[in-house]
């Protein structure tokens, strides 16, 4: 007697789980805001006030910058829109330079908003908006209360995306007022990798630099390129114009391959840096533990290695004068089964994001009381 095998088919998962279903409704009576006008705040582009874009380097540098750098600036991580409401609704309407590409970090990650509510020191997760794998424009509603109250709110834009557009839904009788101050204008600079940039976070606000967003009251400028921050001089040149750095931390060792190329980009990026900002603190933090570094001793020495390169050249330094640079070693970052905190056995999940920034905020504010 033959057995029927029933094959299995697509299954629609939203059929079935009303929770896992995509909310891409907003109130029909919703005012929509350009964040970019008052009293919206939008943090993380540096040249935004310029040039109206959202993007994390200027469009025309007065050098050129390198090609994937230059595309990858278009990325918005690290972006964020604050201001207070007493909306009982919010909503994000949006248009993206494209969709979600990369099968190992979710399409939230790549291409959504999340939401947090709260004064600094003490935000709480909200929600993240929903939308349609391969959507490039989505409209998404982020919460709906049943009452109206004055609420401190941070939307964290995605992380490897482009963001075109975005408006801002409310109630149309919503107060809207500016956000709550940072503690000081110094900006903490975080120049970097596709680590720094956030893969493969799940969502926005779980990259390591987003984490310590919400523990440390400053703008955070992050500067993460994926497989593209290696140090280059005309980057340097670029980011020392950013204003009121309170702190430059440079972790991008993970992009720069054999131990000779970080030993021959760091003392020049550095000296760059230096010729504008003298006094600036800079933590140069070395790469956090790979899977593969458990199993090729190929891989644990060009790690040791190039961390012995960055902490050698932390210490010439401050033998020659400098006393506001720090060297911090990432290796321990994600603890002793740091390869269960990743997708990929480099990338961090946001477990590893959270032993990250946790291991990060003490080393910080150390750098910061020297600003």
């Amino acid at each position: 007697m033959e057995v029927e095998v029933k094959q299995a088919g697509k299954i629609d998962i939203a059929r079935y789980d009303k929770n896992l279903q995509t909310d891409t409704m907003a109130d029909e009576a919703a005012v929509w805001h350009d964040p970019r006008r008052a009293p919206f705040t939008v943090t993380g582009f540096p040249w935004l006030k310029t040039e109206g874009r959202y993007r994390r380097l200027p469009v025309r540098p007065d050098r050129k910058l390198p090609e994937a750098v230059d595309r990858l600036a278009d990325c918005t991580a690290g972006g964020q829109i604050r201001f207070s409401s007493d909306t009982a609704q919010l909503s994000v309407r949006v248009r993206l330079g494209g969709h979600a590409a990369m099968p190992h970090m979710t399409a939230l990650g790549q291409c959504g908003f999340d939401c947090y509510i709260g004064e600094p020191g003490n935000q709480r997760y909200v929600a993240t908006a929903s939308f349609k794998p391969g959507d490039s424009e989505y409209t998404s509603r982020l919460y709906r209360f049943g009452e109206k109250r004055m609420r401190h709110i941070t939307l964290n834009f995605p992380l490897y995306q482009g963001v075109e557009e975005v408006w801002i839904g409310t109630d149309e009788d919503a107060r809207v007022a500016e956000p709550l101050p940072y503690e000081s204008p110094g900006r903490i600079i975080i120049y970097g990798t596709s680590i720094t940039q956030g893969g493969c976070a799940n969502r926005p606000g779980m990259s390591y630099p987003g984490i310590l967003s919400r523990q440390i009251n400053r703008e955070f400028i992050n500067l993460g390129f994926s497989g593209s921050g290696k140090g280059e001089p005309e980057v340097a040149e670029v980011i020392r114009e950013i204003g009121n750095p309170a702190l430059l931390v440079l972790d991008y060792e993970a992009n720069t391959g054999e131990p000779e190329s970080i030993r021959a980009t760091l003392p020049v990026f550095i000296d760059l840096y230096r010729e504008k900002h003298p006094e600036v603190p800079i933590l140069v933090l070395s790469c956090i533990e790979f899977a593969a570094a458990g199993f090729d001793p190929a891989v644990r020495k060009k790690l040791d290695d190039r961390r012995v390169i960055q902490r050698q050249t932390v210490e010439d330094r401050i033998a020659k004068g400098d006393s506001f640079i720090t060297f911090f070693d990432g290796s321990a970052l994600l603890g002793e089964d740091g390869d269960e905190c990743t997708v990929d056995g480099i990338h961090p999940t946001d477990l590893g994001f959270k032993r990250m920034a946790d291991g990060l905020l003490q080393v910080f504010n150390r750098c910061l009381q020297a600003e």
